[in-house]
């Protein structure tokens, strides 16, 4: 069986250096991709609807790879990517600490042997399983370029983000570069078990080089 890891494919976007921000070009990929935004008073955390994409999107994930995986020709064996999530607000300054008005795009890439009919049958095979989902509509999956970016690697809990983000800014400006887009996170850690000072999360930034 053919084995195929983009996690080592894509070292240079998915292990990034936590010691210094660089510059990446990020090329198109295919993502399984659901949105939302959280609730007056929640937060990703508790937020009932992100729950319920969370559920949708892995369960989606997984049927894919297991589909892959055990089909009769041409089978092959893949890790799930890590979580990713971008974030933005539509009606103010984001604040890390104001999170009931996060509007989001969490996500999963896929590899490209991932076509639309094939997430057309892993939605159907999730429809028989489980029954239809409201989530379930809200799935797609979509091609996603980032371009050029500000990247780093930052370890500790999501509340000190943003000092992390103040290293981000002073490169791109000390490169030339203005942030655009949305800002972007890709989990590497699971909050719930990890020690929040070591949980490591990449930190994203599309940029464009001021004129």
């Amino acid at each position: 069986m053919e084995k195929l890891d983009l996690r080592k494919e894509l070292k240079y976007l998915y292990s990034p250096s936590a010691k210094k921000v660089e510059l990446v070009d990020v090329p198109k990929f295919k993502f399984l991709m659901i949105d939302g935004a959280i609730e007056p008073g929640q937060g990703p955390g508790t937020s009932p609807l992100f729950a319920e994409n969370m559920q949708a999107l892995y369960n989606a994930a997984y049927t894919l790879k297991f589909m892959v995986k055990q089909r009769k020709e041409n089978p092959v064996d893949y890790p799930v990517m890590a979580l990713e999530g971008l974030w933005w607000v539509e009606d103010g300054h984001f604040d890390i600490n104001v999170k009931d008005n996060w509007f989001y795009t969490v996500m999963i890439l896929q590899p490209d042997l991932v076509t639309p009919a094939l997430f057309k049958e892993a939605l159907a095979e999730m429809r028989k399983k489980k029954g239809e989902q409201p989530a379930f509509a809200r799935l797609r999956l979509e091609s996603f370029k980032e371009g050029c970016c500000v990247q780093v690697m930052h370890i500790g809990p999501y509340a000190e983000e943003p000092a992390t983000v103040a290293k981000m800014d002073a490169f791109a400006a000390e490169q030339g570069y203005v942030k655009t887009g949305k800002h972007h996170e890709i989990y590497l850690g699971n909050p719930l078990r990890a020690d929040p000072a070591k949980l490591k999360t990449i930190l994203r930034h599309p940029v464009e080089k001021l004129k």
